[in-house]
């Protein structure tokens, strides 16, 4: 299947340094879904994490993005602070994430499903690798 959305050079970018299998996972969703959208965040520094530890953008210093094991994705238009606008997306990536049998914990919900109740914290661009 092609899709009919292609990633910008800041996007392909961004999947540096990410888990291959994370990055396929990626690639698969954008053929998957209806909503366009761009890669905002992939492997992070140290530095990076600290200053968003301390802008409350993120609870922890032992972030997945550290290692190559998350990113961070927005849809195409979508409003920062209506989180539903990323479920389309969320969608297609869960759906790739099952045809590959991976698991994956969504900042959204902080579960397994991005269509479990959302988290108290919430976190909706974020997807991690399980494990």
């Amino acid at each position: 299947m092609t899709s009919k959305f292609r990633f910008a050079q800041r996007s392909e970018q961004n999947l540096s340094g990410v888990r291959p299998v994370l990055v396929d996972i990626i690639r698969r969703a954008l053929e998957l879904t209806p909503v366009d959208f761009a890669v905002i965040e992939g492997l992070r520094t140290q530095e990076r994490q600290k200053h968003l530890v301390a802008q409350g953008a993120s609870k922890t210093m032992n972030s997945r993005h550290l290692t190559g094991d998350a990113v961070d994705v927005m849809p195409v238009g979508a409003d920062w602070n209506k989180a539903t606008d990323w479920l389309p997306v969320l969608d297609a990536v869960k759906q790739a994430a099952d045809e590959k049998s991976v698991k994956l914990r969504f900042g959204y919900t902080w579960t397994l499903s991005p269509r479990d109740t959302p988290a108290k914290f919430l976190d909706a661009p974020h997807i991690e690798l399980v494990g």
